[in-house]
């Protein structure tokens, strides 16, 4: 593994052109499946999360991309497929993955502010548990797979769940649904669809808003949808710009870094992605 990183990293720096994807740092080997980014301005850390599969483990990235804390998270890693922080810095990962659309195990693991600020490394998460009141079969036919999940945000008092279409011929649908961003057994709240495209690399696999709370951004392989004067009632009813991506990778990660510059993170696949990438926005 480290001589095939090694012959990406000399291929990248020769020559492979990421377009317009400004490359920040090459991931270190730990984090080649990479699903979930997150900015902690207090603890000056990029926290960074693997996807099913991997050990249950939090990374905390510093500016060169090196890993500067690791923290083990008593709970299994089923399928963990995004991250995202509140304003009081309380950290939530969505361990909601669900290839299959047969889970009745998803949840969302809240880390505390305290937790993370202090010196262990091994935390305790308390579980968001929840469901969606759709879902009648598990699996449901193939046309009715919509229960797939990899990006989410808090906002508010709520956590904002974007779904991840397995249906082959509706690739590109995303459904919004909220939940209560506290310990508890829910019901996710349907609000609204959004398309992308009609592709497999429209999946939608990465959200976040930023800090003002009124741009969100959501993350595909070949664009980022930027929605701004916010309809907080649905997101989707809001001003909207695609950015189309010049360069091919599984993207797996958004996050504001400012008003003006996004995060992107790709996993590792053969010479090809396993970076932390700035990208302009409007």
């Amino acid at each position: 593994m480290y001589l095939k990183r090694l012959i990406g990293l000399l291929f990248l720096i020769s020559g492979c052109q990421t377009g317009n994807l400004n490359v920040i740092a090459d991931l270190p080997v730990t984090l080649n499946e990479v699903s979930g980014i997150a900015i902690d301005q207090s603890n000056r850390v990029i926290w960074m999360v693997n996807d099913s599969g991997n050990k249950p483990l939090l990374y905390g990235i510093d500016g060169s991309g090196n890993i500067s804390k690791t923290i083990k998270i008593k709970a299994k890693n089923r399928d963990w497929e995004d991250l995202t922080m509140d304003p009081s810095g309380n950290l939530y990962i969505g361990n909601f993955g669900n290839n299959d659309n047969d889970s009745k195990r998803l949840s969302i693991l809240k880390i505390s502010a305290d937790s993370i600020a202090s010196s262990k490394t091994s935390l305790k998460p308390e579980v968001i548990k929840f469901k969606y009141p759709e879902q009648k079969k598990f699996p449901p036919k193939k046309h009715k797979r919509h229960f797939d999940c990899e990006a989410f945000f808090f906002y508010k008092d709520s956590l904002y769940l974007f779904t991840k279409s397995r249906s082959p011929k509706d690739y590109g649908r995303t459904n919004l649904y909220s939940l209560p961003a506290k310990k508890g057994n829910y019901e996710a709240k349907y609000i609204a669809t959004f398309n992308t495209c009609e592709a497999s690399d429209c999946w939608v696999t990465s959200a976040d808003i930023n800090a003002k709370g009124n741009k969100m951004a959501i993350l595909t392989d070949n664009a980022v949808f930027v929605f701004s004067e916010l309809n907080t009632n649905n997101f989707f009813e809001s001003k909207m710009k695609r950015y189309s991506f010049s360069y091919d990778s599984q993207k797996e990660s958004v996050a504001f870094k400012n008003d003006s510059t996004l995060y992107i993170a790709d996993e590792y696949q053969g010479i090809d992605g396993g970076n932390l990438y700035s990208f302009k926005i409007d």
